[in-house]
């Protein structure tokens, strides 16, 4: 289990009224999960986590439940990630955090395609 970062409760009470912590992680089975779904994409791209986790420029609603869609554009390198963020709310067996399930680099018109075809439930101005 590795520490990405702390979310800003308030700003993601758009996805649920109930969130329990700020912090985040990332599990091993989830890095291997990442690394054979979306092949180099974790080595080359994890240190931009902290900063979609912290600063996401969309939140858009996810098909599970206290679940989120994170995107975020990273200007110093011109590239889009997805991130799937999995909240931890009082509903949660205790010693959970909030946790990555999912994080990927999506091409530009992708990025621009969930953000008309999802629900945004908040939008960085």
């Amino acid at each position: 289990m590795q520490y990405v970062g702390k979310i800003d409760k308030e700003l993601f009470r758009c996805v649920s009224e109930n969130i329990t912590t700020d912090e985040v992680i990332i599990t091993d089975e989830r890095v291997q999960h990442i690394k054979e779904r979306h092949p180099g994409d974790y080595e080359r791209y994890f240190e931009y986590l902290t900063r979609i986790v912290e600063n996401p420029d969309y939140i858009l609603e996810a098909n599970k439940p206290d679940s989120a869609l994170l995107l975020k554009h990273i200007e110093d390198n011109g590239k889009s990630y997805k991130l799937i963020l999995r909240l931890k709310t009082s509903h949660d067996p205790e010693g959970f955090k909030n946790s990555v399930i999912t994080f990927q680099k999506v091409e530009d018109r992708r990025y621009t395609r969930y953000t008309k075809s999802e629900k945004v439930l908040y939008k960085r101005e």
